[in-house]
């Protein structure tokens, strides 16, 4: 039974209730963080499927094979919501882990309406990624609602006032955004009007493009795992939510032009010079411990905005993503501009993460209890597989899936 919003949580709920907790597979998207998930499945002692498109699958098929028990390469990546393939997952116990690519190249409506697999993580919140979705799920009202600092919003170009970013889909690859950078509305239109006639965007994508007021400062991922289980009246876990670590990210040709004297940059703009903005890199960072608690109080006021706004709330891994600007008094401030609401995809936080050591001793009787021998928290997606463990084997599923 669908709802106007989509499936029915109940309705995924009552199909994991029926699985059997020993033998339970992780589903993965071959994707954006594939090898993570696979890695931190297989280490939990979980079976995992694969799903990849013909012409990507050596990467899981040849190089890292290990990861995955069975990898299902396909013509497209909209036939793994074939009637096949979910009778298949269904079968096998597949709790899915969903990533940013899994939710662009299979698409939202199949996602909300035809994927009838249990998912860990909040399927209604993929929606609010696109700054463009109604509200609830929409991230600029989320931000509204929890009174965070986040960048000044420009509806209409014409009433640009300072430097801006514009946030637009990539004609040709959707996953990727082309920004640029005007500060008043006659830069606005001659920068959209020459990436239009480039092919970089399209006039349809530019009008739904966002337009935000630019943060001058460190950029910053702040990332948060928020425990299901501890959604409603339980207390599983410590608390309901970790920090696992921060990250950043680095843009093809846009980083390196970023990292050049600015007589550089100048005379390359003169010269038509095209700044492409495709994800490419990340790198782990750390913060002064002086500063967490901001951080802190931002996720605790995002955290609670969505149990309220979009029910059941945030379950799984989620990514705050800002910048650290100074105030009008000097201090520093965390200025966020985008919500991620899955897996983040930067295998570099694991290594580089402080963060993640402390939660061994933190959650060490969960570890003990629920996990294979010598088993650690050294990864993001870890504590995914801790909770789908744990769950499993308490027979609580249902409360972590959607």
């Amino acid at each position: 039974m669908k709802g106007s919003d989509g499936i029915e949580r109940t309705e995924v709920q009552e199909i994991a209730e029926d699985y059997s907790p020993q033998n339970i597979h992780i589903g993965i998207f071959g994707s954006h963080s594939a090898l993570p998930i696979g890695y931190c499945a297989k280490k939990a002692g979980l079976s995992t499927i694969v799903f990849t498109k013909k012409g990507r699958e050596e990467t899981y098929t040849v190089h890292n094979r290990e990861l995955y028990d069975q990898t299902i390469v396909l013509d497209n990546w909209e036939d793994m919501i074939s009637n096949e393939y979910q009778e298949m997952m269904r079968e096998k116990n597949v709790v899915f882990i969903p990533n940013r690519s899994f939710v662009v190249y299979v698409g939202l409506e199949n996602i909300e309406t035809d994927f009838k697999i249990p998912i860990y993580g909040s399927r209604k919140l993929f929606r609010a990624e696109e700054r463009t979705a109604d509200p609830p799920r929409n991230q600029y009202y989320l931000l509204e609602k929890a009174g965070v600092r986040k960048p000044k919003l420009f509806e209409n170009p014409e009433n640009i006032d300072r430097l801006s970013v514009v946030k637009v889909h990539q004609k040709d690859n959707p996953l990727e955004r082309a920004y640029f950078y005007p500060k008043n509305p006659e830069e606005y239109r001659k920068m959209s009007e020459r990436k239009i006639a480039s092919g970089e965007i399209s006039e349809e994508g530019l009008e739904k493009a966002a337009i935000e007021e630019f943060i001058i400062g460190p950029m910053l991922n702040a990332n948060f795992h928020s425990f299901g289980l501890n959604l409603g009246s339980s207390e599983e876990f410590q608390n309901d939510f970790d920090l696992v670590g921060f990250s950043d990210r680095e843009q093809t040709n846009e980083t390196g032009y970023r990292n050049l004297p600015a007589e550089l940059q100048l005379e390359l703009s003169e010269n038509s010079f095209t700044r492409t903005n495709e994800e490419i890199c990340h790198r782990g960072k750390t913060l002064r411990e002086s500063k967490l608690e901001m951080i802190y109080e931002t996720a605790v006021k995002i955290l609670e905005t969505l149990r309220d706004e979009v029910p059941p709330g945030m379950v799984g891994p989620v990514g705050i993503q800002g910048a650290v600007p100074v105030d009008e008094e000097k201090r520093p401030e965390f200025v966020v501009f985008d919500l991620s609401f899955r897996v983040p995809g930067d295998p570099a936080m694991g290594p580089s993460s402080p963060y993640l050591r402390y939660l061994n001793f933190k959650h060490s009787t969960h570890c003990e209890r629920y996990m294979p021998s010598n088993w650690k928290v050294e990864d993001p997606v870890d504590l995914s597989m801790l909770e789908i463990r744990k769950a499993a084997d308490e027979g609580k599923l249902e409360k972590i899936v959607t």
